[in-house]
């Protein structure tokens, strides 16, 4: 017989090889298994299965298109760097009511009291407020579920933070009442319940706590603000991977 890994003749009794020493029926055993499976080079980008509340906040397209990824990439260091300036800025400093973003909410939070106005004049005075924290949420839920675009959905509750940071100066000013309000007048000459905060905070007995429930809405805001960066970020780097996989399988 020959050797079946060096080839060399001997008697066929043997039980070793006497050239490399193998022991035969341990080499017959293992050329028996089954070889094992090769790890493709995809495998690493494979990503576990999510449940139904990972599939809504974490959906992956089929195929990601690089242009759209670069545009939400620069997106998303837009919200990073807007974002730090309305968290780290004091309520004080009005930054946020000062803003551009701050002209995208108003005309939500006029609506607001035109929509609520049948619910009363404290619901209406809270419906401004209330229409400018719903609009994003009602974008988020669309986002998620309509068009299944969670990187949409991470930029409404940018958006949904926003609204409450935006909203922290006005309850701040519940009882000083120096901000200007719309049509020029300031809260201390107008009538009362012009001024949204100070109607609601006084109508509920809550207008000692104006200053807190303001750094409330500023910390709320702030949560939103970075959990929708980490969010998107997170999206941006599965996105990524499924980039390389599409680039991988196309060579």
């Amino acid at each position: 017989m020959h050797c079946p890994k060096c080839n060399y003749e001997q008697a066929d009794d043997n039980s070793e090889c006497l050239s490399c020493g193998i022991v035969f029926a341990k080499w017959q055993k293992r050329q028996a298994q089954p070889p094992p499976m090769a790890k493709s080079a995809s495998d690493d980008d494979e990503e576990p299965q999510p449940g139904l509340v990972g599939a809504l906040l974490f959906h992956l397209p089929a195929e990601v298109n690089p242009v759209s990824w670069g545009l939400r990439a620069l997106l998303l260091a837009v919200m990073v760097l807007w974002g730090m300036k309305f968290v780290f800025a004091s309520i004080d400093s009005d930054a946020a009511m000062n803003s551009f973003w701050h002209l995208v909410n108003l005309p939500f939070h006029e609506a607001g009291h035109i929509f609520f106005r049948p619910f009363g004049r404290l619901i209406t005075s809270a419906g401004g407020s209330l229409m400018q924290v719903l609009m994003p949420a009602i974008c988020l839920v669309v986002f998620l579920i309509k068009t299944r675009d969670p990187f949409a959905g991470a930029f409404a509750l940018w958006w949904m933070g926003q609204n409450f940071i935006d909203l922290a100066p006005y309850i701040n000013d519940a009882r000083s009442l120096s901000l200007p309000l719309l049509g020029g007048n300031v809260g201390k000459h107008s009538p009362y319940g012009f001024h949204d905060w100070e109607f609601i905070l006084r109508e509920t007995g809550l207008i000692r706590l104006d200053h807190a429930i303001a750094r409330l809405s500023h910390g709320v805001g702030a949560m939103l603000m970075i959990t929708a960066v980490v969010w998107g970020g997170v999206l941006l780097a599965r996105q990524y991977r499924r980039m390389r996989q599409q680039y991988r399988e196309d060579c």
